[in-house]
């Protein structure tokens, strides 16, 4: 009797589909969780609270979600896709009336057990809905200006509904993962150059707009900018974080300070230094070395998940593979970039590391769609 015979006479079906997980997946996305769980411990100062314990729980959540979703056929989730689109519209469309706000900013809804961020759950609902329109379309009307025009609506209606928040990073993320499908999908590259061109027009728009009675921007946003291009021209005001940032990671040197031995996190000289800026605690802590070693660890992520959706047949789920994995590379390559000084600070956590309950429920749920589609693929 060969092995999948005996599989298929003995292992019930649910316990069947677990052993084909992407099992090499799972590890590594654990192998970052737990990086997380230890720098969060350590910017608590050896507490368990008030970060790490809720953050593990949602780990745990995370988990039995993605394995929920990688339980039922790629198919379902082709098929709910546009639900899923409509959904997420709908809790943006609430935060405009309901949405709490912190910092200046109003997005997310208070949903009792947890603050939600509905931006984050868009991310991957935009993906699964482009992925499903191009599983649909015929292969040779995909460049059709009529046929590229739905998705380009699809993409900027959530934008423009994320920029009102307003929450500049997110809206570029999600421009970003829906220009990436339609890219993969096989439109032209002429629709990307002329977007390209359009968006330098935009920007040269943007930056000479600023004090005019046409500004753009938020004048938040505008110092954001104007930091990025010259951070020690108000080291204590508009600079502070991104100063602070580089300290941080250049006192980490090639192996760091030690556990828990950070000065810039330890004496609060860092600011946001659980979210958005724990990768320069984790710079200072460990060096270079434990830098690398996350991205490294970071990239292997985005291989395996390339590799399986390569070697995928379905449509569909090779494209929703693919949009994962860019969505998740996007995620830490903008906020490793802006916590270094490479680009603005935009707001944009460090996935799976930073303290956060919507991002890392949602990724999860994604690479949820990534493990149904390399289980269900055909063979």
């Amino acid at each position: 009797m060969s092995y999948l015979e005996y599989q298929a006479k003995y292992i019930p079906s649910g316990f069947r589909k677990l052993l084909h997980l992407n099992w090499a997946i799972v590890i590594l996305l654990s192998a970052v969780a737990a990086t997380g769980f230890l720098m969060l411990y350590s910017v608590a100062g050896g507490s368990m609270d008030p970060w790490v314990r809720p953050q593990v729980a949602r780990f745990g959540l995370g988990m039995a979600l993605m394995l929920g979703i990688a339980l039922v056929p790629i198919w379902f989730w082709r098929n709910m896709a546009a639900l899923a689109y409509i959904f997420a519209i709908i809790l943006l469309i609430l935060v405009e009336f309901i949405g709490v706000t912190r910092g200046g900013s109003q997005r997310w809804l208070d949903i009792g057990f947890m603050v939600l961020q509905p931006s984050e759950v868009m991310k991957i609902s935009l993906v699964m809905l482009l992925a499903a329109y191009y599983d649909w379309l015929p292969i040779n009307k995909t460049s059709h200006l009529l046929w590229v025009l739905a998705p380009v609506a699809l993409t900027l209606i959530p934008v423009y509904l994320v920029l009102s928040q307003p929450d500049l990073g997110t809206a570029l993320l999600l421009l970003l993962g829906g220009g990436t499908v339609m890219f993969l999908a096989g439109v032209h590259w002429a629709y990307f150059a002329s977007v390209i061109a359009a968006g330098v027009g935009a920007i040269v728009a943007v930056i000479r707009s600023q004090g005019t009675s046409w500004q753009i921007l938020k004048d938040y946003q505008y110092d954001r900018i104007n930091t990025f291009l010259d951070p020690t021209a108000n080291p204590l005001a508009e600079g502070y974080h991104i100063t602070q940032a580089k300290i941080a990671l250049g006192s980490g040197g090639w192996t760091g300070r030690g556990f828990m031995q950070g000065t810039q996190s330890r004496l609060n000289f860092l600011p946001e230094k659980h979210t958005d800026f724990i990768f320069t605690t984790l710079a200072e802590e460990f060096g270079f070395v434990g830098a690398f070693t996350l991205l490294v660890l970071y990239t292997l992520i985005v291989l395996f998940t390339v590799t399986s959706a390569l070697q995928n047949k379905d449509r569909f789920a090779s494209l929703v593979t693919l949009g994962i994995a860019m969505t998740f590379f996007l995620y830490f390559a903008v906020n490793m970039s802006m916590v270094m000084g490479l680009a603005p600070v935009v707001g944009v956590p460090l996935p799976l590391v930073s303290y956060g309950g919507s991002a890392m429920l949602v990724l999860l749920a994604g690479f949820g769609l990534v493990q149904s589609a390399h289980v269900h693929r055909p063979h």
